[in-house]
């Protein structure tokens, strides 16, 4: 059954959506106080945690450890680059393609196996 191996990514990257929004959703009201966005990050972090800590649980019965959290960097990469553009209205170059294809080469590593 594909579910244990499904539900993991799908934790994890609804929690990185959550992330995202707690540690850079604020960068479009600079104009509020710190402590204010500091709480409303923090709120939204534990909204992270609720579906992260269920993603690893269950991950960890069908992953490794060092799996899971390729899976979550490649996952972090993915939801950021989609928010920066769409939320933050930035850009990405080609410098970013070839960092974050590097780092899909070394997941590709990760979960390939013993070589040789």
């Amino acid at each position: 059954m594909a579910l244990p191996y499904l539900a993991p990514i799908l934790l994890l990257t609804v929690s990185n959506i959550f992330m995202t929004f707690a540690w850079y959703g604020h960068l479009k009201f600079m104009n509020k106080p710190l402590l204010l966005v500091i709480l409303a990050s923090w709120s939204i972090a534990f909204i992270e945690y609720c579906f992260a800590v269920p993603a690893n649980r269950y991950g960890h019965a069908v992953y490794s450890a060092a799996e899971l959290k390729t899976m979550q960097e490649v996952i972090t990469l993915s939801v950021f680059a989609v928010f920066s553009v769409y939320y933050l209205g930035e850009q990405l170059t080609i410098n970013h393609a070839i960092g974050f294809a590097l780092i899909c080469l070394g997941a590709f590593f990760i979960f390939k196996g013993p070589l040789g």
